[in-house]
């Protein structure tokens, strides 16, 4: 099969590599579709930070080169011992994240927060290939819904952006900002607008603001230019979400938000942020953090959202490209804060890009 794999920091090669068989407890698929993230290109260039390359990681007990992809959907084509609910030919999403079930933080509810916990794609081989082999404790079925598999790519990050909404209780009412509208800000402005908030989107860039206002966004500020702060205002937003990552927009979430509001720290910062705590304590603010989602709570919800409206992904991810063009129009753009298009995906079975299919 076709597949790419990660040996090291700028080191990504596609390689043919033997298909492999499912074990017990796990489903190989035939990948249909596979999304990379910001994750997926630090990777690339700073890493490797999850990728066991060197190491086992201790709970999936992969080493060695690695294939990446973390955001896929595919047909089973293959079932492990001990599996049920499943059949070969089933359409499925991968939500990608394992967790032990057992442990103080899973018998409450909070999966994301495993002490075993680990990531098909990062901490073992993943969907960038034409075959993959995942835990069925993740993977959740579609042969009911009308998704289509390039949709379906899209759950695993819409999932993740349903659990920050929720960590950051978003209800009917709130006045919400999205500090950039990327590969997570632009689901969170549809998963948050959903929810029935008034959601103002401020990125850098027009295009990917004009995608916010599809989504659901009542107003969009471009920031690219210096001028006065129109947030700054008597309606400042009850809830904000920093996806960015910037120690800067870190800050300035802090100053945007109301007094008694919530800022839910999405973006992960390279460095450790200094931050004013007496006026946290004065303002009653909230600092609120979100690790990837809770697959029994988010997931489902994430395939209503992404199904109720086809045609808005089409702006997000219009083009699906073929697997040799991981580099070109993925990796390297990505780590260059040049993206093609906010989300990034891949079909390993085309030799050519693609529109992307919103209808079976």
């Amino acid at each position: 099969m076709k597949a790419v794999r990660y040996h090291g920091a700028g080191d990504v090669r596609l390689e043919q590599l033997p298909v492999p068989d499912p074990g017990p407890g796990e489903l190989q698929l035939r990948v249909a579709t596979v999304g990379i993230c910001g994750t997926d290109a630090g990777e690339f260039v700073h890493g490797p930070r999850f990728h066991p390359v060197d190491t086992a990681h201790p709970h999936s007990g992969h080493s060695g080169p690695t294939i990446p992809g973390h955001e896929f959907s595919g047909w089973v084509s293959g079932v492990g011992d001990g599996v049920t609910g499943f059949t070969e030919g089933d359409m499925v999403a991968v939500g990608a994240g394992v967790s032990c079930s057992t442990c103080p933080p899973c018998r409450k509810g909070h999966t994301n927060l495993c002490q075993e916990y680990w990531t098909v794609g990062l901490h073992s081989n993943g969907g960038l290939a034409e075959s993959a082999v995942v835990p069925a404790s993740c993977t959740f079925n579609l042969s009911n819904s009308a998704i289509t598999p390039d949709l379906a790519a899209m759950t695993q990050p819409m999932s993740i952006a349903l659990h920050a909404t929720r960590r950051g209780r978003v209800v009917e009412g709130d006045l919400v900002t999205v500090l950039g509208v990327g590969g997570i800000g632009s689901f969170i402005v549809h998963a948050a607008a959903e929810a029935g908030t008034t959601v103002t989107a401020v990125d850098l860039e027009p295009a990917r603001l004009d995608t916010a206002a599809r989504l659901g966004a009542a107003s969009t500020l471009d920031v690219s230019a210096p001028g006065p702060d129109q947030l700054l205002n008597d309606d400042r937003a009850s809830v904000v979400f920093e996806c960015t990552g910037r120690p800067d927009s870190l800050l300035r979430a802090l100053q945007l938000v109301a007094d008694g509001g919530r800022v839910v720290v999405v973006g992960h910062q390279p460095e450790p942020v200094a931050v004013d705590f007496r006026e946290i304590a004065l303002d009653e603010l909230e600092i609120i953090g979100t690790q990837a989602h809770v697959f029994a709570q988010d997931f489902p919800r994430a395939v209503d959202l992404i199904a109720a409206d086809p045609g808005a992904w089409a702006e997000v991810a219009p083009t699906v490209y073929p697997l040799d063009q991981v580099l070109q129009v993925g990796l390297i753009p990505m780590a260059k804060g040049e993206s093609p298009q906010i989300k990034v995906l891949f079909d390993p079975s085309s030799d050519a890009p693609r529109p992307l299919r919103t209808e079976n």
